[in-house]
């Protein structure tokens, strides 16, 4: 499913950077070489990443 529509961002993409560290979806958008553009995406990108357990090294 796609995220974020003006960058392209997938729900996998969103999952997997919060699983890698990210805590918010700026910073996770950061990660894929992005950043928010119209804002539309954040309020979902944040509930996917809430819902994601992140892994500790």
């Amino acid at each position: 499913m796609v995220v974020c529509v003006c960058n392209a961002i997938r729900e996998t993409d969103v999952r997997s950077a919060a699983r890698n560290g990210a805590r918010c979806p700026k910073s996770a958008y950061a990660s894929l070489g992005c950043r928010p553009r119209c804002g539309q995406c954040l309020p979902f990108a944040r509930d996917l990443m809430r819902s994601e357990p992140s892994i500790t090294a």
